[in-house]
């Protein structure tokens, strides 16, 4: 693996704040996506009281050669899930919450009565919360997409990570256009919508602005660019490390498009100060 430049140096975290959020999500039984992908902002997030939490457990059904999250068989749903993710919500006292989730392509519909559960619990034990869910594609299913657009998150975010070239090397079991026509049914609903991507796994110039087009088509309202690091030897190696300048000028490019609400550093991931974003 190679070695990551000094712009990519992130501190540990600690302190008082960090220990309550640790605290909270062990004692809810809790899987959070900041431990489990691995992400270089657990430390700064979790010392400002606020994490990530992934539902329907923590072993994926996909095996996308970018990311952590564990692959494998997953056990069945918990249907107390819903229930012990909202407490924590509400003992962290979070006024935005970002909630995730592994790929149940095991499970009729993907999960989504259990996400649809989830949104509603939160809801219903923290008045005046801001929800964003950032939610597989349901492999297409949707039926199974229109429950959970039925509970109105108030941000409906879902990665495209890559551009499409790279999609069989990064995600094979995923779909471009699938991923595409998931967030155009979002927008349609009337909800806001996001997406991600991954720069430095060998995508070009053009092949970007390609994306960006599509997202301007689509009425997608938020995007967040950030850095592809390698998880371990068994994962995809990075092509290349773009340097926080180069960030900047994607962020801008971005911006050019249409596309204005734009979070774009090496360190950026989808719910990277959130509540920012809006």
């Amino acid at each position: 693996m190679q070695r990551n430049p000094e712009w990519l140096k992130v501190r540990m975290g600690g302190g008082e704040q960090y220990a309550r959020v640790a605290q909270i999500v062990r004692n809810n039984r809790l899987h959070t996506v900041c431990r489990s992908a691995s992400c270089p902002n657990l430390g700064e997030c979790w010392s400002r009281g606020t994490a990530t939490m992934m539902i329907l457990g923590e072993v994926c059904t996909r095996g996308c050669r970018f990311c952590a999250v564990p692959e494998g068989r997953p056990a069945p749903p918990d249907p107390t899930e819903p229930v012990r993710l909202a407490e924590a919500v509400h003992q962290m006292g979070l006024r935005y919450v970002v909630i995730t989730s592994v790929t149940r392509d095991d499970l009729p519909g993907g999960g989504a009565e259990i996400w649809a559960d989830t949104i509603r619990e939160v809801r219903r034990h923290n008045s005046g919360v801001t929800i964003e869910v950032l939610i597989p594609d349901f492999s297409g299913n949707w039926e199974a997409l229109g429950r959970v657009l039925a509970e109105k998150p108030d941000v409906l975010n879902h990665n495209l990570e890559t551009v499409p070239r790279l999609y069989p090397q990064a995600r094979p079991q995923a779909d471009y256009d699938r991923s595409c026509e998931l967030l155009t049914r979002a927008h349609r609903a009337g909800l806001t919508t996001k997406t991600g991507l991954m720069l430095g796994l060998g995508e070009s110039d053009d092949e970007v602005r390609e994306v960006f087009s599509d997202l301007v088509r689509i009425g997608v309202d938020r995007l967040t660019l950030g850095q592809y690091l390698q998880p371990s030897r068994d994962h995809l190696e990075v092509v290349r490390y773009l340097t926080p300048a180069e960030f900047d000028a994607w962020g801008e490019r971005a911006r050019a498009y249409g596309l204005t609400a734009v979070e774009s550093s090496p360190l950026v991931r989808s719910s990277y100060h959130a509540e920012a974003m809006g």
